[in-house]
């Protein structure tokens, strides 16, 4: 089989391991000999459609390395959805174009629900329009909402950040809540799906119940029921800790925090639902209250990441390579859980058309019976995916992190406008 070159892109949100993936995927397919060069798409798919294609062969060992340790999206990510290749025919034959032009065999693209059934549509498409691309999604969202795998390289590193910022933030509003503040709210990331509020939970001690409440959006928002506890939890304790996702909804299922307008992908741009939460409290109990949004801080604090999700994140894109140069497509890696005590885990693989457009929500059993909590199966599930400290190297005082040259390609094709 003659070698070709790979392209790999980063889509989406981004996370504090996504670089230990491109990683992964660059030093495999620099061992590989059925692999030229990893170019990498500059801004994801709309890099790639553009012909921004970024050279990694010029970069050197040591600094592809640092990627390990070095947060965010280093070739840049995007919100870019690929529409059905019959409504939307011209962005299908330009990565054509653009695959032919540069000797592309091998696509990966590394991110959440959407990206995956953008691989899977260039996979069908490459090979029907005679040129076929072995295209492999590999997984990555911090919102744990990928079907199929036990957990989501990314989300394992938030929800240490969550558990501990959590546990931080409760020990200092309970040091002051007898003259001062009563409750506190944290806003957290999580759509659809509240793994990310739940993985709070981990933050309970025998020394402490806080978070005191948590609001999923699986638990439809009931006003009265909720003011109830808050004023519980002051009266009994003190104080209430309030850990609320972004995607919390009312029964009819408009968010909270419904700002009114959507994102490329479709999605409702939600915007502050821990002000809105505050606004009730106050406005019905009196409370003194403050409230924080973590936001890009919980995905990208790669100072406080997780060891298993540094090493999973890992372990993905290297699979995703070696699974592409055996001749497989059109698949995902996931992460197989064997035991969650002690804790192992393997790689294993599914269908890119079974995980595409599919969100997995936490499941009954995880939720508490009021509604406002996790229950002990829940808390076994997420325990396992925070453990080990994945340190980083600080130099003067601030994390040292990857200085790539991000040298592009020469380009070959005319100009195209996404």
């Amino acid at each position: 089989m003659k070698a070709k070159n790979a392209l790999y892109a980063q889509s989406g949100g981004v996370t504090s391991v996504i670089n230990a993936t491109a990683c992964a995927v660059i030093e495999s397919a620099r061992k590989s000999k059925n692999i030229k060069k990893v170019y990498a798409g500059k801004d994801g798919i709309v890099g790639i459609l553009n012909e921004d294609l970024i050279d990694t062969s010029v970069e050197n060992a040591k600094e592809i390395k640092k990627l390990m340790h070095t947060p965010g999206g280093t070739f840049g990510s995007c919100r870019h959805k690929l529409k059905d290749a019959r409504q939307n025919k011209r962005e299908y034959e330009r990565l054509i174009e653009v695959f032919k032009a540069h000797d592309i065999g091998y696509f990966f693209y590394n991110g959440g629900g959407d990206s995956q059934d953008t691989s899977n549509k260039i996979a069908q498409y490459t090979k029907e329009a005679g040129f076929p691309v072995t295209c492999i999604g590999i997984p990555k969202t911090i919102d744990n909402d990928l079907p199929f795998t036990d957990n989501c390289p990314g989300f394992g590193s938030v929800a240490k950040y969550i558990a501990t910022s959590t546990k931080e933030a409760a020990l200092d509003v309970k040091s002051m809540s007898k003259s001062s503040t009563k409750v506190f709210i944290f806003e957290v990331m999580g759509r659809h799906a509240g793994w990310l509020a739940a993985s709070s939970a981990l933050a309970q001690s025998k020394d402490s119940s806080a978070p005191h409440i948590i609001l999923l959006p699986e638990v439809p928002f009931d006003e009265n029921k909720f003011l109830k506890k808050v004023k519980d939890s002051v009266n009994k304790e003190g104080y209430c800790v309030i850990v609320v996702s972004e995607g919390a909804k009312y029964k009819n299922g408009k968010f909270l925090a419904d700002a009114g307008t959507v994102d490329s992908f479709g999605h409702k741009q939600l915007g502050g639902v821990a002000p809105q939460v505050a606004g009730i409290i106050n406005k019905k109990l009196g409370y003194k209250y403050h409230w924080a949004v973590s936001d890009y801080l919980q995905r990208s604090a790669r100072h406080i990441s997780s060891q298993v999700d540094l090493d999973q994140a890992y372990a993905v894109g290297k699979a995703a390579v070696e699974f592409a140069t055996s001749g497989e497509n059109s698949i995902m890696p996931v992460i197989v859980r064997k035991k969650s005590k002690p804790y192992s885990w393997e790689i294993g693989k599914v269908e890119l058309s079974k995980v595409a457009n599919v969100e997995k929500k936490m499941p009954k059993n995880f939720i508490s019976k009021d509604g406002f909590g996790i229950t002990q199966s829940c808390k076994n599930y997420l325990r396992p995916l925070i453990q080990g400290e994945a340190k980083v190297p600080f130099e003067e005082g601030v994390i040292q992190t990857a200085s790539l040259k991000h040298k592009l390609v020469k380009k070959k094709l005319k100009k195209f406008k996404v």
